[in-house]
């Protein structure tokens, strides 16, 4: 079992539980999912660029990333309906939890002047997103590849 899913289950959990005041276990907070997405703009261009980004995101997330393609055309990014433009990977359970516990703990700490992560990044829905300029925080991405 991955280390922050024990860690969650054993003492966050039940903390948040009490801190929230609720009496089912059910009500309390969870991560559900985990999604990494990296569009490519470039990949209109050069289709050999897709398939570098599907393998460094296959790299991190120990799962085949799929391709994203474009649902609409705008004709000044040169770019059809159908396209091929990015890739996502959709992590849960425990390949999740590995995935966070190594976010928090090893790739966020590299980041240059980092101050934390932004409380005004959830929307209305509990849903949490932030972005990454370079991928190369993280210790599974070849800086010289």
């Amino acid at each position: 079992m991955a280390r922050l899913l024990t860690e969650f289950k054993n003492t966050l959990h039940a903390s948040l539980m009490t801190k929230l005041g609720f009496d089912n276990i059910m009500q309390a907070p969870r991560i559900s999912k985990v999604v990494l997405n990296m569009g490519v703009g470039e990949a209109t261009r050069d289709k050999k660029v897709l398939d570098a980004v599907v393998t460094q995101l296959t790299s991190l997330s120990g799962q085949k990333a799929v391709q994203t393609f474009a649902k609409n055309s705008i004709a000044g990014f040169k770019l059809r309906e159908g396209m091929p433009i990015g890739a996502k990977v959709t992590l849960r359970k425990s390949v999740m939890y590995e995935f966070l516990d190594r976010l928090v703990n090893v790739s966020l700490p590299r980041i240059r002047d980092f101050r934390g992560l932004k409380k005004r990044s959830f929307d209305g829905m509990g849903n949490y997103s932030f972005g990454i300029k370079e991928q190369i925080i993280f210790p599974e991405i070849d800086y010289d590849r």
